[in-house]
């Protein structure tokens, strides 16, 4: 269609007709869809219509090229990251958050050992799941906001890179997001789906692995609501040239032993050292050995998981990590030496009132105790304590007596009775030892 038709087609559109068009079942095209998004982001069309869309897109659907449009006209409403001057194919890994997510700390190095470009952009915590950024700055010194010039040059010398989100990476979302979080239009799987991926393709990363978490800790409650989302991600990668992974990973548990910020990066220390929890390490080299296939390194999964095995074992993974530290400008030392990174002042343990095996740990009520002694933000505005955290001397399977140590709170807060109190509703005890499914499915 040339400039002249389109602006007339522009011209005749009204908002009434997109949400009417929507509310019967019909599907968008590419120019209506970017006429409500880019005309609400500019503010030209009102919330209440806006918000009367996102409610028919909720209950009528859309289909895979609507959501393929939906996440190019969020990507193209603000900046897009060039990444061109960056040397072979640019990977990266997003999760849908959950609680002791320390995974990113865990492959960057990984996969940046391989030689493949991981040029990494994240985000901060809210509520009770935290943020990769606001961990690795528990580090003393270590810089998460670097000059374009600083990231591609750590990425092309190093291999690894990491910054905090630009403010204007695409502002649509955002925008969007914010009326979708007051309207109870959040959970559609369209709107995350575009949402995510959206993110992702404006970050410049030429293949994506998603964590896609299920379980009470995860925003997909079930594997099958996980499986749709994941397969619509992956979908819209497809579409959009960028080869896509999902990985539908457990979070009816906490990950690993460690919630907080700095004690999570003690944790992912332990694993690149081959010391970590089976839970933590089998999603790590399961993420790991996805990115390293994507990124071109090896041709089969079996063959990626066996040599980054190998890599964590020979001790160049740890390397790696303290080098990833030091181009940050974060004190390396720390890798060696955990007991630099903050500590709280007062350790109280969380006890068991009776004898057992522990069933199930609510991974939403620990990342919620954790934000209550001061790991995490209630709002943007909040500040957070580094060295705040919960650390759990108990995983489902454990047997455990009465009196016996469930978790242990970290924290600087003289009284912190309520969250000691929601960590202790968080652990379940029965007479059956449960075991977990680390990794449910994956999609590609």
């Amino acid at each position: 269609m040339d400039s002249g038709k389109l602006k007339a087609e522009v011209y005749k559109m009204r908002m009434v007709d997109i949400i009417q068009k929507k509310k019967q079942g019909e599907a968008l095209t590419a120019l209506e869809i970017d006429f409500a998004v880019q005309g609400y982001t500019k503010g030209e069309i009102p919330d209440y219509q806006m918000s009367a869309f996102l409610m028919a897109v909720y209950f009528k659907g859309m289909n895979k090229e609507e959501i393929s449009n939906m996440t190019l006209s969020f990507v193209n409403s603000g900046d897009q990251v060039d990444l061109s001057a960056i040397e072979g194919i640019k990977v990266d890994k997003h999760s849908t958050g959950g609680v002791g997510d320390k995974i990113s700390l865990i492959v960057i190095p990984l996969v940046a050992s391989l030689g493949i470009p991981v040029a990494k952009m994240s985000g901060r915590g809210l509520g009770h799941t935290g943020g990769t950024i606001d961990k690795l700055e528990s580090i003393e010194g270590f810089k998460t906001e670097l000059t374009s010039e600083e990231f591609i040059n750590n990425v092309n010398k190093y291999k690894m890179a990491i910054v905090g989100q630009s403010g204007n990476l695409t502002p649509a979302d955002k925008k969007i997001y914010a009326l979708r979080d007051v309207t109870a239009t959040v959970d559609s799987i369209p709107l995350i789906a575009s949402s995510i991926m959206s993110k992702k393709i404006a970050s410049g990363a030429d293949a994506i692995v998603l964590d896609v978490k299920v379980g009470d800790g995860a925003f997909m409650k079930t594997v099958d609501d996980a499986r749709e989302l994941a397969r619509t991600m992956v979908d819209i990668g497809k579409m959009l040239n960028r080869k896509t992974v999902a990985i539908i990973t457990d979070m009816n548990n906490p990950l690993g032993h460690e919630v907080g910020n700095a004690n999570e990066i003690r944790e992912a220390i332990e694993v690149l050292k081959g010391h970590g929890s089976e839970d933590e390490t089998t999603v790590a080299l399961t993420i790991a050995s996805h990115m390293a296939v994507l990124g071109g390194a090896f041709n089969e999964f079996e063959e990626a998981y066996k040599n980054l095995e190998s890599i964590i074992r020979s001790g160049k993974a740890i390397e790696k990590l303290k080098e990833f530290v030091k181009i940050q400008g974060g004190n390396s030392e720390v890798v060696e030496n955990v007991d630099l990174l903050p500590k709280a002042k007062y350790h109280i343990e969380v006890k068991a009132k009776e004898d057992g095996y522990v069933s199930h740990i609510e991974a939403e009520k620990i990342g919620i105790a954790a934000m209550l002694l001061g790991a995490g933000r209630k709002t943007k505005e909040d500040s957070i304590d580094f060295a705040a955290g919960i650390t759990l001397n108990k995983k489902v399977g454990d047997k455990v007596k009465v009196g016996e140590a469930i978790c242990t709170l970290h924290t600087n807060l003289e009284v912190c009775e309520d969250a000691k109190k929601v960590a202790e509703e968080a652990f379940y005890i029965s007479d059956k030892c449960n075991t977990i499914q680390y990794i449910h499915d994956i999609v590609m």
